[in-house]
């Protein structure tokens, strides 16, 4: 069996995704998890997503700033505590709509195998192996 965990997102390695993304991966197969996978991904001033699909459902909670969601071609602006709820395989991305201030995201995905495939080039790869790499989409 498991055993709980306590994660200290400043105790953590942040991983530099690249485009003025930072992600910190708090829950995930490390700490025993074995059905879903969450973090804290940051964006500096006007940094963005590129457009994306998952093998499962998400949701993001903006932290701080103010985000705009695209999804499935229709933006939603969403200020701290609006949450989304993404189902699999719905093309989205986040925006940060700020050209100042910084803006957080905590985000789940509801399977510890989420890949993200990316729309414009068809590559996907396990929101695992981002954590571990210097580049990518948040």
């Amino acid at each position: 069996m498991a055993e709980a965990a306590i994660l200290r997102p400043k105790e953590l390695n942040t991983n530099d995704r690249g485009g003025g993304a930072r992600t910190t991966p708090l829950v995930t197969r490390k700490c025993g998890s074995t059905s879903m996978i969450n973090g804290i991904t940051a964006f500096d001033p006007g940094a963005s997503i590129g457009l994306h699909r998952h093998n499962c459902e998400e949701s993001v909670m903006v932290l701080d700033g103010e985000a705009i969601a695209e999804i499935d071609g229709v933006r939603h602006r969403l200020g701290a505590n609006d949450t989304t709820w993404i189902p699999a395989n719905v093309p989205h991305r986040f925006i940060n709509a700020s050209d100042s201030q910084p803006m957080r995201i905590f985000w789940i995905y509801a399977s510890i195998d989420a890949t993200r495939t990316m729309i414009a080039t068809g590559e996907e790869r396990a929101i695992d192996a981002e954590h571990t790499s210097s580049a990518g989409a948040a």
